[in-house]
Order: C-alpha cells, then structure tokens, then sequence
C-alpha cells in the first residue's frame, strides 16, 4: 500500500511538510509506502476549461507543461492521497487550488478514478482560515468518492515560521493520529 502525499506550499520542507511528515511517520510503522511531491518552485497553472480531458480520456491534463499529468499519475497509483497546504487568505495556496481543479476534472472525465481511495487534507496555518483551508479539500475529496478518515481534531497544525508547528503538540498529536487512522482505513480497505 501507498500513499502519496502532495505539499502545496510556496515554502519547501516548511511548517506544511513537517506536519505531513508526522503523520508519515505513523503510516511507515504500520509497513504503508509513502511518498511526498513538494510544488513549491513549479509554476503551476489552474483548469483552462477546455474539457480535452473529457475528449481525450486519457487520464491526462491537456495542459502538459508543468508537474500535474505527473501528480495525476501518482493518484492513480496511490491508495491514499493526502493533499496538505498552508492556510493563505482564509484558502488553500494557488498552487494546491490548481492541482485539485486539474486533477478534479480529469479524474471525472475518466470515470471518477479516485473513487473509493483515502483522502486526507493537512493544514499548516499561522493564526486563522484554516478551517475553509480544510474545507476546500475535503469537498474534493467528497466530490471524488473518496474516503476521508478523521483525527483527534481537524488536521490543522499553527505555526508561521518554519519548525513553528513542532511546538503546537495538539497540532502534532492530530497528524499522528491521522496517520494511524489511515493507515488502519488502508488496511482495512485493502
């Protein structure tokens, strides 16, 4: 088993990685793969709404030059998905609100591909929003069929400069509980 896990923060390895890492942590000692694809440095682009996706059906963006076809494949592959992001304006980051509409309507073009796999949304936030952060991911996850366990408390961790999050231990505490509930969702599942 496998899950992919997708940090859509301007910041490499900052407060969104270090919380997704935490709840890596939990799925490794249950023996499930994981694998983490920063955007951060990839201009990533939004759904131009051309709908080749619905034309084509080849589980595949249109667009092709940037990273997404790629993240789309790594979905695909993955039993569960965890997309993580900073809380920007109250929101996900662009780049995260771009890969969930690109990956959103091709995985509706071709049959709802993401059915039926775990979703998870992490959330590194400074002071507030983070609940519509959250929110924003879950939708697509629920929009996908997709399976999302729960945690001790929203998957939210606070912090604003990098390693803040290490000092928020409820934060810390919900990601690992995250983690073990996907990985006993996974397990049970497969």
């Amino acid at each position: 088993m496998k899950v992919i896990a997708f940090n859509t923060s301007a910041r490499k390895d900052g407060n969104t990685a270090l919380l997704v890492n935490h709840v890596f942590k939990e799925l490794n000692a249950e023996g499930i793969e994981t694998e983490l694809i920063q955007l951060a440095g990839n201009a990533v682009r939004g759904c131009g709404a051309c709908y080749g996706c619905f034309k084509n059906k080849n589980k595949k963006c249109s667009i092709s030059d940037d990273l997404v076809n790629n993240c789309i494949t790594k979905m695909v592959e993955a039993d569960g998905v965890i997309i993580a992001s900073p809380t920007y304006f109250a929101d996900i980051s662009a780049s995260g609100k771009a890969l969930i509409e690109r990956a959103g309507m091709v995985a509706r073009a071709n049959g709802n591909m993401f059915k039926r796999k775990i979703g998870a949304g992490v959330i590194a936030v400074r002071r507030s929003g983070a609940i519509h952060a959250f929110d924003s991911i879950n939708h697509f996850f629920l929009i996908s069929e997709m399976i999302i366990p729960g945690s001790s408390y929203w998957n939210v961790g606070k912090g604003r400069e990098i390693g803040e999050v290490e000092q928020d231990d409820e934060g810390i505490q919900t990601m690992k509980d995250l983690g073990k509930n996907m990985a006993w969702l996974l397990k049970k599942i497969n």
